[in-house]
């Protein structure tokens, strides 16, 4: 049976009282501190009969375990967002994980209106290691899912804006936009710091944090070539009648993130992807043959060229930590990069980045847990004279990779 820490203990007692007084709490827990196990013991200890989890689809197995391996008195259904239009009304608790994903604006996206209409007079825990990633904007349709929010007097978030946020403009494509993005940090705490419990990784001992590295790869010349020409004639047309276009300053930017880690996807005839380079997966190969390593990939076909370069490959995560060296799991950047464990791997490899500072923060930590007594390493696999490295310089400094970011370092109109 798994045993809660004593921090864990301490955050479940303190997170009881909160909701038992608000209706709701927020535990906004640094990745890999346990934030699943805490909620879990606190759903306990209220008294829950019926729980809802709501999650990432590739968390499921993990949440499973645990609630399987921890002496609950309480019924558990554990789902994942795309799945909510089909869930009914009938849980007297909602533990809602990776919840800054509800913090769309200026409209609640279809998750928010769904968990919403579930979650009517229902007790809410929210679990999330970056509760605001982007903008204390994002808080607001957080709490809108319940009905014991700090901000129900506000109908919509356009009302709670005008005394939360200092509106500005910005552009796009020429064209003013309201920018919403500008919250007073210290109202908004001032709001809901009675509501949250957070809590670190130094505070939990983690003793081995992450150590990046930053490897390069000469990518095949034909490679460089392709990147080459798009960036200039913005179409390029090879010998199969395969088209790809970069006739956008969007459009450039994705082929050229698509292309420096070895394939495209070709917009005429068929919209199809092409694989055409397998230096990175190679190299990946060789550098950790006899290792257990676990990989995030961002495009599908990608995935296709590991398959190719390393024949067997895990994508469940339980299976992988279960499995002896040298083994091998990969998963797409964002369908893995919350709720998932990977903590048994030798090291966390990256072939391609995402452009979001989300994806960067929290995938990097799959590879983390407090009992980790060996170096937690990260691998970022760049092609030489590549996009990446041009990405990872925004992200790792919290910053979104824009097409802003894109214009000016590659000097598109």
């Amino acid at each position: 049976m798994i045993e809660l820490r004593d921090y864990q203990e301490d955050i479940s007692n303190r997170g009881l009282a909160i909701l038992k007084n608000n209706g709701l709490v927020y535990l906004a827990m640094e990745v890999r501190t346990g934030k699943t196990l805490t909620s879990l013991a606190i759903a306990d200890l209220y008294g829950a009969n019926r729980v809802l989890f709501v999650t990432k689809k590739k968390a499921i197995p993990d949440i499973l375990d645990q609630h399987k391996h921890f002496e609950t008195s309480f019924e558990i259904h554990v789902t994942n967002y795309e799945q909510l239009t089909k869930v009914q009304p009938i849980y007297d608790l909602v533990i809602i994980d990776e919840a800054h994903s509800l913090g769309a604006i200026p409209t609640p996206s279809l998750r928010t209106k769904e968990l919403k209409r579930i979650c009517v007079d229902v007790p809410i825990i929210f679990l999330s290691g970056t509760p605001t990633p982007e903008s204390y904007s994002q808080i607001y349709h957080q709490f809108y899912v319940s009905s014991f929010s700090p901000f129900k007097e506000y109908k919509n978030f356009y009302a709670w804006a005008k005394d939360y946020v200092i509106l500005q403009k910005k552009y796009v494509f020429n064209r003013a936009i309201n920018d919403y993005s500008h919250a007073i940090k210290d109202k908004v705490m001032d709001k809901i710091k009675q509501l949250m419990i957070s809590f670190t990784q130094e505070e939990a001992g983690f003793e081995q944090l992450v150590e990046e590295h930053i490897l390069y790869v000469e990518m095949e010349e034909s490679t460089y070539k392709l990147a080459d020409r798009l960036r200039i004639d913005k179409l390029v047309r090879n010998k199969d009648g395969d088209v790809v276009l970069g006739d956008t300053a969007v459009k450039l930017m994705s082929k050229l993130h698509q292309i420096y880690s070895g394939s495209v996807i070709v917009d005429e005839p068929n919209r199809e992807a092409r694989a055409f380079d397998y230096k990175k997966a190679e190299f990946i190969r060789d550098k950790f043959q006899g290792k257990k390593i676990a990989i995030f990939y961002k495009f599908t076909a990608e995935l296709y060229i590991l398959k190719w370069i390393f024949g067997e490959i895990f994508t469940d995560p339980l299976e992988f930590n279960n499995c002896q060296n040298p083994c091998v799991f990969a998963s797409q950047i964002v369908s893995g990069r919350e709720g998932i464990n990977l903590s048994s791997a030798d090291a966390l490899v990256f072939l391609n980045i995402d452009f979001s500072a989300v994806s960067y923060w929290q995938s990097r930590a799959r590879i983390q847990t407090k009992d980790r007594t060996k170096d937690a390493h990260i691998y970022w696999i760049f092609a030489k004279g590549g996009i990446e490295e041009k990405i990872y310089k925004a992200v790792m400094n919290k910053k979104d990779y824009t097409l802003e970011h894109f214009k000016k370092d590659y000097l598109v109109i």
